[in-house]
């Protein structure tokens, strides 16, 4: 690694041995909270950080695994970037003040991109400290990359609502880890597992399943419910819900059974997890769950038992938005678009902090969430702002997202959790496509101060924007020109018909060939009409900037939700932003 930038102005807050030429500086921020805990040093104690951290910027490491699966070479999305780390939080939380600090002392070092991982409650942006502190890194040019949160799949469950944050949602993988149960009856149905036991012996066992027959407590394997002599010996069948994954593995073990099937939630539908489980086990779909335990319903001597099948890459579906990944639409801005975009957020192997387990260290783990998929976003933003540096955050946020793809594996749409088609309101303009964003063609790119002219036109008071934009000088909305919402040059649109018609403008600015010309392609839901004008863009030169707008009418179709999408399409680039029409 070659040494820090001469820009840099960060330290170590730590013993200077434990930073290199690859982690350059690391502070904590825990002045907020209680006495005791503002002398805490920036180590990670836990694993979030080391984990989201060395998937944004990990550097190249061959021959890792996890529990010997998923064997090969790895590193994060930006290998090559060095890395500060600014610790806001504790077990317990997440102090405002803290957060705000820890932002403004990243983009006071020097730091290019911030990657947060930190999702919270909805409120608006000027009570909001990842608002407040992106803000001001804007104007910085620093980009932001955010969590969308975990509240899925219920609507209007985002954190980080913003338009100068990048929201990240969540998606699936194609790798799988196969621990498949195979019913009595010879039905067999895949679930997920890390622990895949080598001498396990393809015997079938008991099958119990106690939720019809007891409390919701003991079909969740709460600790307590379960007695000796209902599982001794037993496979058994665990509701997800009301204690960790890992726990309900080791209440059945205490219980004496031998394995455990855990069964989704409706909402976590085709989602499964694989864990380090205690004992065998599989976390199957909610689906195959009922399916299960309708077996055991129907059979007077249920059995069961585990084909484990290692590491399979064959998930078709995936890209898949994971059901826990919130959902807009976007509570602090209803015409702003959001989530952004979705990347890999499920069952993703990155560092953890050095850990013995059973004797053995391991230095890798599996996580799921939002905050996975963010640091896939934060290194690859890093990755631009090297290869185009004089882009601000908001171009290279509109690279990532107009090149986005909108297709699974299998060449059909982008499915939820339920195999239901996915929208906008879901995964945003789609799945992050890393080459395809670092040669964009065009981007919307926006002023940092436009953002002003958009919070005026949100309805905000004066001294609620400079609360908000400090250390900005004051600002008097009355003596600037508003930009209603959905007219910020964002690079998705939400159209409000509820008068019948709407015009939205939009600007692109040349970022690919020198002379080149677009033509556009819009499709709308029936019952919409949408005219863009003009069709047809020329340029004759690099950052050369055009505006077009274009006219949605209702032409008598059904007044409800629905999408679409604008492509800008030349000989070497398709430029898409996807649409939401609000009825």
């Amino acid at each position: 690694m070659p040494r820090p930038p001469a820009k840099w102005k960060g330290h170590c807050d730590f013993n200077a041995t434990f930073c290199n030429n690859k982690l350059i500086g690391a502070k904590s921020f825990l002045k907020a909270g209680a006495e005791e805990l503002k002398h805490i040093p920036p180590f990670d104690f836990g694993s979030h950080g080391t984990h989201t951290a060395s998937t944004a910027a990990g550097a190249i490491v061959k021959n890792m695994s996890f529990y010997g699966h998923a064997m090969g070479s790895a590193s994060g999305m930006a290998p090559k970037a060095h890395i500060a780390v600014y610790r806001v939080c504790t077990e317990d939380g997440c102090e405002e003040a803290d957060i705000l600090k820890g932002i403004e002392e990243a983009v006071k070092d020097g730091c290019d991109v911030l990657s947060i991982s930190l999702g919270g409650v909805s409120k608006p942006f000027y009570n909001d400290a990842i608002a407040i502190g992106g803000f001001t890194a804007n104007l910085k040019g620093v980009f932001v990359s955010t969590a969308a949160s975990n509240e899925g799949p219920l609507p209007s469950t985002l954190s980080n609502e913003a338009p100068w944050l990048l929201t990240v949602a969540a998606s699936t993988i194609n790798r799988r880890f196969i621990s498949t149960v195979k019913l009595g009856n010879g039905i067999q149905l895949d679930g997920e597992s890390i622990y895949q036991p080598n001498n396990w012996m393809l015997k079938m066992f008991p099958l119990v399943y106690l939720g019809k027959i007891s409390k919701v407590e003991t079909g969740q394997c709460l600790n307590g419910t379960l007695s000796k002599n209902q599982v001794s010996g037993k496979i058994v069948v665990c509701d997800r819900g009301g204690s960790t994954r890992i726990e309900k593995g080791q209440v059945v073990q205490n219980a004496g059974g031998v394995g455990m099937i855990l069964v989704n939630s409706e909402k976590d539908g085709y989602d499964t997890i694989a864990d380090k489980h205690v004992l065998p086990a599989s976390d199957v779909t909610y689906f195959d769950g009922e399916k299960i335990k309708n077996y055991i319903q129907s059979t007077k001597n249920p059995v069961t038992t585990f084909i484990f099948k290692g590491v399979v890459m064959n998930n078709l579906w995936s890209p898949s938005i994971a059901s826990f990944s919130s959902r807009g639409p976007n509570r602090q801005s209803s015409l702003i678009l959001k989530p952004d975009i979705t990347g890999p957020g499920v069952n993703i192997l990155a560092a953890v902090p050095p850990k013995v387990v059973e004797g053995e260290i391991f230095r890798f783990a599996l996580m799921s969430g939002t905050s996975m998929a963010c640091p896939h976003l934060s290194g690859l933003a890093a990755l631009i702002k090297k290869t185009h540096p004089n882009w601000s955050p908001a171009a290279i946020k509109s690279a990532i997202m107009t090149t986005a793809y909108t297709t699974a594996l299998n060449r059909k749409p982008i499915t939820n959790g339920s195999y239901l088609l996915a929208n906008a309101f879901d995964m945003g303009a789609g799945h992050v496509d890393p080459n395809k964003a670092l040669d964009p063609g065009l981007v919307y790119d926006t002023n940092p101060k436009e953002y002003i002219h958009y919070l005026c036109g949100l309805g905000y008071g004066d001294y609620e924007i400079q609360a908000l934009i400090q250390p900005l000088p004051p600002v008097k909305c009355a003596e600037i020109k508003a930009i209603p919402q959905e007219q910020l040059n964002y690079p998705s649109i939400v159209v409000p018909l509820s008068n019948g018609m709407q015009v939205i403008y939009r600007t692109v600015t040349n970022v690919g060939d020198e002379k080149d010309t677009y033509t556009a392609s819009i499709k709308v839901p029936r019952g919409v009409s949408a005219t863009v004008l003009p069709d047809t863009l020329n340029f004759t030169r690099v950052y050369e900037k055009k505006t077009f707008k274009i006219v949605f009418k209702w032409a008598g179709g059904k007044k409800e939700n629905s999408f679409g999408d604008l492509k800008w399409v030349s000989n070497s680039h398709v430029v898409r932003i996807p649409i939401a029409i609000l009825a």
